[in-house]
């Protein structure tokens, strides 16, 4: 069959986020004392704003932890953070057991193997531009920017307009 993606992006409830790779570029910096720094786009930051504004909830699931995912998340208001699970497959059968069947309802956008559980478990996966070629292949749809570089901005105005 074949999907309606202005139907569905209308009607979800969730879009689920991975972290690095997604809304960072994926690479690991670290500071003079070991800490890790990450760069996050401004822009990609005002998508989740007009996503919460369009009464879209938000989850990130990610592979890693650390302060600076943290703040940002906080930051940007997303609803629930679950870190340091690369099994992302349980990891959204916890959410469904905490909020019932409407995280079925929910999109998921990622760029690496694990993701793809997620992808199987949403409505419709989307990988962003720079995703591995079987993250790509798994994906419903993908996107035109690389992640860290507007693919999260990319997804909420295709969302937002959606919803419009």
């Amino acid at each position: 069959t074949v999907l309606n993606l202005e139907e569905i992006l209308k009607n979800i409830k969730w879009v689920i986020f991975d972290i690095d790779g997604v809304m960072t570029d994926g690479k690991l910096y670290y500071g003079s004392s070991g800490e890790e720094l990450k760069v996050f786009n401004v822009k990609d930051g005002h998508g989740l704003k007009m996503l919460k504004n369009a009464g879209v909830k938000m989850a990130v699931i990610s592979g890693r932890g650390t302060k600076a995912l943290e703040q940002r998340v906080k930051e940007m208001k997303i609803d629930v953070a679950i870190y340091n699970r690369s099994d992302k497959g349980l990891a959204f059968d916890e959410l469904e057991k905490k909020f019932g069947s409407e995280i079925k309802n929910s999109i998921c956008v990622g760029d690496d193997l694990p993701d793809i559980e997620l992808f199987e478990k949403c409505k419709l996966g989307f990988a962003v531009a720079n995703a591995v070629d079987e993250v790509k292949e798994k994906a419903n749809f993908i996107l035109k920017n690389n992640g860290g570089e507007g693919a999260v901005r990319e997804l909420c105005e295709m969302v937002v307009k959606a919803r419009k």
